[in-house]
Formats: structure tokens, sequence, C-alpha cells
């Protein structure tokens, strides 16, 4: 039996798609990059906002295909899409025979065997399913860098999301399990680790009774083959002074902050149901520039949120022009059922939130190209990735500044002989809007 695999939507679905993946080579099931060679098929689906759930939907139809072009006599439906539709998804997607759940992945080879035997079933609802360091998994991004999942689920009741619905109350895992984890990974080549959550600076606080990142980043810099420690989804609230004490002081942590911020406009973020107002928020800043030297400082905002006026978008717009962050994503707000802003009054027309993403983006991607040319002569330790294909001579990789998956890349020039997981030191030549260009320093 060969079972193949698409994973969508965010890097914490993407853990969720290794386990899964890891179960199934347990259970003696080969796994194949191919979809015609398949006889299961799985798409770990994304369901956070409306394009994400017709990405997975378009998938899930594309894979069918393979019910009569290929091998294919199972397609099971897993992750997001799955455990907030459930049976409704089942009902109304012949093509799949089976829904599973995000808290489910444990059950995947249950999953295999019912609709191998020509069941439909639906695998979903309350799990708190955590994966530790013994749970089999495959991992399927680079050997120098690797994903680590330190909880799950979100407590945070933010107007637009409906992630707590679906992924459940936050849970955390242990530190020492984590450790243990990481150990493993750099056993087996891995130079970076990404720490992900859905609120990474809420770490711990439900097992060890407050935040925790701190106390776990400590630990993990005493892994000896790790290099560096990255973590993501942090939260404005939890950043505590002891968390940037670490971030100043370990070399191991990439002094890289990434601070889901989503607006600026205190009534807007008020709606939102967001815990912070801007004065918060520009004090954090100016903190975290102040006692981390070199920080970079990525966020996330979106535009049209029901009600945002005019004046209060200008007000984000003048937060972005004054604080100058490193790396920005904006997002359109999507419409999503069973959330707080669902039935909110003045929906926002979508050509009006078309035209606030190009405008915000426009002004935010000459300030990052300033900021990038602003590092031209600077040196920077570099974590190969791999070549330029058409320069050979030319290798590609990131810095401390650059997390995977998200921002953009180094180009470095007079480099012939790295491969991908060395790291070099850099001397930047030139810097563009998401890319930098540098030279190998011998």
């Amino acid at each position: 039996m060969k079972a193949g695999f698409i994973s969508l939507g965010c890097s914490k679905n993407l853990v969720d798609t290794e386990v899964m993946l890891g179960e199934l080579r347990a259970h003696g099931i080969e796994l194949t990059t191919d979809p015609a060679q398949a006889d299961i098929l799985i798409v770990n689906t994304c369901a956070f906002i409306q394009s994400a759930k017709e990405e997975s939907i378009t998938t899930v139809l594309n894979m069918a295909d393979y019910k009569e072009s290929g091998r294919c006599r199972s397609l099971i439906v897993a992750g997001c899409l799955g455990q907030r539709y459930k049976q409704e998804l089942l009902d109304e997607l012949p093509e799949a025979d089976a829904i599973l759940g995000t808290g489910a992945w444990g059950r995947i080879m249950e999953a295999v065997e019912e609709t191998l035997k020509g069941h439909r079933v639906v695998i979903a609802g309350d799990d708190d399913t955590l994966y530790d360091e013994k749970t089999p998994r495959i991992r399927t991004t680079p050997g120098y860098t690797a994903y680590v999942k330190i909880a799950e689920g979100c407590d945070n009741r933010c107007a637009f999301c409906a992630i707590p619905q679906i992924r459940g109350r936050f849970r955390s895992r242990r530190i020492e399990d984590i450790c243990g984890e990481v150990r493993q990974l750099t056993e087996q080549g891995v130079r970076e680790v990404v720490l992900i959550a859905q609120d990474s600076t809420l770490y711990g606080k439900d097992i060890y009774g407050k935040p925790s990142l701190a106390r776990l980043l400590r630990e993990l810099v005493k892994v000896p083959q790790l290099k560096w420690v990255r973590t993501m989804y942090c939260y404005p609230k939890f950043f505590t002074d002891e968390l940037i004490d670490v971030y100043a002081s370990e070399p191991k942590v990439c002094k890289y902050v990434d601070l889901p911020l989503q607006h600026a406009d205190d009534a807007v973020l008020r709606s939102m149901n967001r815990p912070d107002t801007r004065e918060q928020i520009e004090a954090l800043l100016k903190k975290l520039r102040e006692r981390i030297p070199g920080v970079t400082i990525r966020s996330t905002f979106i535009v049209g949120f029901p009600g945002e006026t005019e004046e209060q978008f200008q007000n984000l717009k003048q937060f972005l022009k004054e604080q100058r962050l490193d790396k920005v994503g904006v997002f359109t707000y999507s419409r999503e059922e069973d959330t707080a802003a669902y039935d909110m009054p003045d929906q926002v027309p979508e050509e009006i939130m078309q035209e606030r993403y190009h405008d915000l983006m426009s002004m935010q991607s000459k300030i990052s190209e300033e900021v990038n040319q602003g590092l031209e002569g600077k040196e920077l330790e570099v974590l190969v990735e791999g070549r330029d294909e058409e320069q050979p001579s030319i290798c590609v990789g990131r810095s401390y500044r650059e997390a995977p998956d998200v921002d953009g890349q180094v180009y470095v020039e007079n480099d012939k002989d790295s491969q991908p997981g060395d790291m070099i030191r850099i001397r930047v030549l030139q810097g563009f809007t998401y890319d930098i260009v540098g030279e190998a320093l011998k």
C-alpha cells in the first residue's frame, strides 16, 4: 500500500501532516510523492479564511480524479476543514471517503482501514491529543530546519478568528518533552528549530501557572548541536521583560520577533477583541529595539475589519509609517461564520478592502526596501539552503532576519562550495524589498 499527502495552510498544519506520515510508515505503508501511484490520498486542509477553504476543496476535488486515472481507493480529508464542518463535509463531498479532524491525527490508520473496507467515516470532535518526542514523525522540511509545535489550540477570542472552535483550548507541551524532541532533531542534522503555536508567548501558562517561553528557550539553547532557535506567533500581551532578556542575551535565539498585531487603531482593536492598545504596542516596540540590538520585527495586519473607517485605516497607515517594521504581511478581512465579527454591522465592501490592502502594501514595500538597504556593508551569518538554478555560483539562504516560508532570501555571490545546512558569513552588498544580495567572506 502506498499513501500520498498534500498539506495546505500553516506550519502548524504541516507538523500534523508529518506526524500522520510517521503513523502511516510505522504501520508499514509506503509513502509516495506521485498521487497517481497512491492507494490512499490524504489532503490536510486549512479553513482559516475563505480563500483557504476554497483552495482546500479544489485540492480535494483534484485528488478525487485519481480514483479514475490512478490507484486511489481511499481519499481522506484531514485537518481544519474536516474539524470545522465534520458530517456536513462528508454529506456534501461524495468524493471524500473519510473526514479526519485536527485532534484525530493519531487515528489516521483507523480512517485508512475503514475506508478500504468501503465505509465512509467521520473521525472528528473534541480531542486534546498532543504529539510528543516519542510520536513517529517524518519531516518534510529540508534536513537543516524543523518546525516544533510547543502548544496547541487557543484561548484568545479574537472576533475575526475561528481557530479556537477548530483547534480547541490552549494546551502546552512540557519543557522536557520539547527539549527531547529538539535533541533528536539535531542528531538528525537539524541546525535551526522554529517554535510554533497559536500564541507562543502564552506557552506554559496552563501547566506552569505563568507564561514560560523564556524558561523553555533557556533550556533549548543548551542543546549542543542547535545553532538557531526561532519563535513565531508571539502575541504582544505576554512578551515579558524576562523574555526580552533571553532574546538579548542568548546567541542561539534568533533576534527575530514575530508579533501579529492585526491593527493599530484602538477602537478597531477593541472591536477585534484584542487586548492591546496602540500606546502599549508602541511601548513594546520601543523596548524591543532598545534592548535587543539588531532585532528584526515582523507583523501582520488586517484591513477592512467591520466598521473600519477611512480615518481608522489612516491611523494604521500612520502607525506603519512611523514604526518602520522590517517585515509586514497584510490581509483583507475574511467574514467567517461562527465568529463574533460575522454579524457585525458596517461590513466593508470588497473593493474598499482591496484599495486599502494595496495602499498599505505599496507603502510598506518601500519601507522594507529602505530597511534592507540600510544593511548594506554589514556582516550576517547565513544558513545555506541551496544554489541559484540559473547561476550555480550563487548560493541561496537565510540570515536570522528571514524565517522559512514567509520571508525573503539572501543571495550570496562568490561561493561555489557551500552545501545546504552550512553556516557562512557574508557582507551585504544590496538590499531589495524582500531579498538581500551579499558576498561570502573567506
